[in-house]
């Protein structure tokens, strides 16, 4: 993209609002020398060509009150790239805190929601397949897996309840998953029936 297609903030807008340190001149010089540059970082970030010439303008309108030109020209492109940084910073984090759209602007335009009367049913099969395989695991095992999977609990908050250390539940959490694994094939070949012991 050409320098010339880039809208460049003009002196004029902010001239009666702000005491300009120093002539129209100067600063079209600056904003020429930097505009490029400045612009091809914005876009790098943002990857739109409109935000990234807002952006553009925005940070030249910042620094065109407080600019000193006294200083060399990498530390003047320092500055106005520390600029850049914080200002794709503010358009990043007003950007997230923002969101793009909402359940209720999604209604609005004709999207629908089915509402489901009856629960999903379970895989009764699966749960009893789960059920025996929990039975046929240790009593620390079965309370771990417990305590972590079906309970939700924390490692921290599964070690308070069952008196153990932290490194221990994620012990006991490893070698009851194994167990269990091992366990799943042995009790997939194993014939079910109703009165399996409890």
């Amino acid at each position: 993209m050409e320098r010339d297609e880039i809208q460049m903030p003009t002196i004029s807008h902010v001239r009666d609002s702000i005491n300009i340190p120093m002539d129209v001149q100067e600063y079209q010089t600056f904003v020429e020398e930097n505009l490029s540059l400045i612009y091809r970082y914005m876009y790098s970030k943002v990857r739109n060509r409109e935000d990234a010439e807002d952006l553009t303008s925005q940070i030249f309108l910042k620094v065109v009150s407080k600019i000193d030109l006294s200083h060399s020209r990498q530390r003047v492109q320092q500055w106005l790239f520390l600029i850049a940084r914080t200002t794709i910073a503010d358009y990043w984090r007003d950007h997230y805190r923002h969101p793009s759209s909402s359940l209720d602007e999604l209604l609005e335009t004709g999207w629908e929601v089915t509402m489901r009367e009856e629960p999903i049913a379970t895989n009764s099969h699966a749960a009893d397949r789960v059920q025996r395989i929990l039975r046929a695991l240790p009593q620390r095992y079965r309370e771990v897996l417990h305590c972590r999977f079906l309970l939700n609990l924390s490692i921290r908050e599964t070690a308070s309840r069952m008196g153990v250390t932290e490194a221990n539940v994620k012990v006991l959490q490893f070698r009851a998953l194994k167990r269990a694994a091992d366990l799943e094939q042995v009790v997939i070949d194993e014939p079910y029936s109703e009165s399996s012991p409890a």
